[in-house]
């Protein structure tokens, strides 16, 4: 059986075509412009219609996420996707069953399926990208929370709430990708779309005072949502996933950071990069599908 598999996320649409046992057959990606949920959606139904041997959709998405009706409380990045039925909109087109998960979770269920927490009881994730992601696997189980908010570890805070909204500091208004990029893009006076977060990294690497101070200040508040982490939940390991996770020396770098907080032995990257959304996203079809 093959399986179409789809990671949403804010700046790209990851697909795939994977056997029931986590095999690829085929992968695709196509950028997405401005969060664009009408352009992820034709992506989907795009793939599906160049791929017909498939019998099942796995998707891997950002937000508030029921997994068992595959309603979508608020999509996080993709705002089209607040209080949206996919599993639903996806299943009177297509006739194909549709099963749907936080894409944190996602990245959880590929590392306990097939990677490095494969013998863990008590792990996290935390992901990187347009926004900060997590979650939570704790005595054997995924923990999802009441409302299907467990492991938003980017609302903690890194740092005291001031005067404005306390949405203002924490993760993800301190330390994303995003978060950097405009940071710098507003210093040197070009719009968001002409700046990488690699172009960051390397001129930081290179000596640039100005990129090493904002990625300094990226690393400490990754730092400290980690440190929060460690001593809330003493678990055996976190796992950081998301592109920048990639990045040769990342790690090591990190690590350096987090030697001043005392955790640097606890935090390791994802097994399977980039492909971890859509591994997990048919992880969880498996799941569901047998029930």
């Amino acid at each position: 059986m093959h399986i179409a598999a789809f990671d949403i996320g804010g700046t790209a649409l990851k697909m795939g075509v994977l056997t029931r046992e986590g095999e690829f057959v085929a992968k695709g990606k196509t950028p997405i412009k401005n969060s664009d949920g009408d352009a992820i959606l034709q992506g989907i139904l795009s793939w599906l219609e160049a791929h017909p041997e498939c019998e099942g959709i796995a998707i891997s998405a950002p937000g508030y996420v029921n997994p068992h009706t595959g309603f979508i409380e608020m999509g996080g990045a993709i705002r089209k996707f607040d209080h949206f039925a996919i599993k639903q909109w996806l299943e009177e087109r297509t006739r194909l069953p549709v099963a749907i998960e936080n894409d944190a979770n996602c990245v959880l269920l590929a590392e306990r399926w097939q990677g490095k927490a494969a013998q863990m009881s008590d792990f996290l994730v935390l992901t990187i990208g347009t926004g900060i992601g997590g979650a939570i696997f704790c005595n054997n189980q995924l923990v999802r929370g009441a409302r299907f908010r467990g492991g938003e570890f980017g609302y903690m805070f890194t740092d005291r709430p001031g005067s404005r909204h306390p949405t203002h500091y924490t993760m993800n208004a301190t330390c994303t990708l995003r978060v950097l990029r405009s940071r710098y893009a507003t210093h040197i006076g070009k719009s968001l779309d002409e700046v990488s977060g690699e172009e960051i990294f390397d001129a930081s690497d290179a000596g640039d005072v100005t990129c090493q101070r904002l990625v300094n200040d990226f690393f400490n508040g990754i730092a400290s949502g980690l440190y929060n982490l460690v001593n809330l939940f003493d678990p055996q390991t976190i796992l950081l996933g998301g592109g920048i996770t990639e990045r040769p020396g990342f790690l090591t770098q990190l690590k350096q950071h987090l030697a001043w907080f005392g955790i640097d032995d606890y935090v390791d990257t994802v097994s399977h990069g980039n492909d971890a959304g859509l591994l997990g996203a048919v992880y969880h079809f498996n799941q569901q599908s047998e029930r």
